[in-house]
């Protein structure tokens, strides 16, 4: 059975990578979102290569090959409205207009010859902001007895999923989550490294409507059998070294992970330093524990945890700044994700990590004053940041879109980031 690769980045590149280095693999197709992603890899000889450690201070270059690639462009919106693009590969790598609509359709044919094929399993690695303008190129395709697998940073993606792309939850595909703890940095479009080896936990989502009490959603039951493939072949892996939990394991899995990200990755964005720059740090650290106090009022109050034992140690502040320090230490000289993309002026995914904890707050009557301003600081400070870089640009003469890809603005490279956080 075929496995869809939606997202390019770096846990992209690793996982499709992994997936073609087992024996009898299975076929995989990546899903390019623009046509300039198909000069990138024929230029890269249509393989991905991984750097990875073979013996300690000794890294090697592993390439594989064998790929299927489809180029799935979602619609653009322009002055208010939607533009559909007809493109056809043999002619041209330039999208061009082709007409106007209020609504996506979920009908449009596109000119290559598989758009039509069902997906039965689908692995999202894109970023979280860009999920559902992703997966709307490919909605027709998603049938219920499909599977899809987030590996993405942050929470409330597939929420947002259900609510604009499947709000009938008869026709909804199904939902698995993964965590992943892999550090994994982007070299070249179709290339990467692997930094630290981690691994992928995977379970079911619940259903946000769903009676069933979380306590009790302890088996697989109800998965479909494309769900099964996707766990099975992902845990016969090695290199991604993935495992199955329940849906209660993977949401408080995920927590953790979030309540993690919610203190690195901002805090490293506005201070413009490396992880390990909030150890030994009496100014950072109490900022650390206001925010981490949020979050874990916030977590432990969660409707959906209830029932379940050990809540109130799991995620105590106490708890939560310990396993923070902890991952600060592992990752001291990484960049955080947010922070790359805070040095370049590209969107960051706050708004579905601490803008996560904001939004949760709200509904159980708290406000996170914390979280919330760290929130509009990252953004503040990505806007501040993409105006320059825009008004050099123009100064220059220069695309601002080119000077992105190159890394230029804001006075230095951009630095390589760990998946990890």
């Amino acid at each position: 059975r075929r496995i869809y690769i939606l997202g390019t980045g770096s846990i992209g590149k690793f996982v499709a990578h992994s997936l073609r280095s087992i024996p009898n693999p299975p076929p995989v197709t990546l899903l390019f979102h623009k046509p300039s992603l198909l000069k990138e890899w024929h230029a890269a000889g249509e393989e991905i290569r991984l750097s990875i450690r073979v013996a300690l201070g000794q890294r090697a270059d592993v390439a594989r090959n064998g790929f299927d690639v489809e180029l799935a462009m979602p619609n653009r919106r322009e002055h208010g409205k939607e533009i559909e693009y007809a493109y056809d590969p043999l002619r041209t790598f330039t999208p061009k207009p082709q007409k106007e609509t209020e609504e996506l359709p979920n009908n449009y044919v596109r000119d290559d010859t598989l758009t039509d094929e069902p997906i039965d399993s689908l692995i999202v690695t894109t970023k979280a902001f860009s999920t559902v303008s992703a997966l709307s190129a490919i909605q027709h395709r998603l049938l219920p007895t499909s599977t899809i697998l987030f590996l993405q940073n942050g929470m409330g993606v597939s929420d947002e999923v259900s609510r604009v792309l499947f709000p009938d939850e008869a026709a909804r595909p199904k939902y698995l989550q993964g965590v992943v703890s892999h550090g994994v940095s982007s070299q070249t479009p179709f290339s990467a490294k692997h930094t630290g080896t981690g691994t992928i936990q995977m379970g079911p989502l619940p259903r946000p409507d769903s009676d069933e009490d979380m306590t009790q959603m302890q088996s697989f039951h109800s998965l479909g059998a494309t769900s099964h493939y996707l766990l099975r072949t992902l845990a016969r892996t090695p290199a991604l070294c993935a495992v199955s939990l329940s849906p209660v394991g993977i949401l408080c899995s995920q927590l953790e992970k979030l309540a993690v990200n919610c203190v690195i990755n901002p805090l490293t964005s506005l201070t413009d330093a490396r992880n390990g720059s909030l150890l030994y740090n009496f100014s950072l650290t109490r900022v650390q524990r206001l925010l981490l106090s949020e979050i874990s009022v916030v977590i432990r109050s969660l409707p959906e945890l209830r029932g379940v034992l050990n809540i109130n140690t799991r995620f105590s502040p106490d708890r939560l700044e310990t396993l923070t320090t902890s991952i600060a230490a592992k990752t001291a000289e990484n960049t955080s994700s947010m922070l790359n993309d805070v040095r370049r002026g590209l969107r960051t995914e706050v708004d579905y990590i601490n803008g996560y904890i904001v939004r949760r707050g709200e509904e159980i009557g708290m406000r996170c004053v914390m979280n919330y301003m760290v929130t509009n600081l990252v953004k503040g400070k990505q806007q501040l940041i993409s105006k320059e870089i825009a008004e050099d640009a123009a100064l220059l003469g220069d695309n601002p879109a080119t000077s992105l890809e190159r890394g230029e603005g804001y006075g230095k490279p951009p630095p390589k980031s760990s998946s990890v956080v």
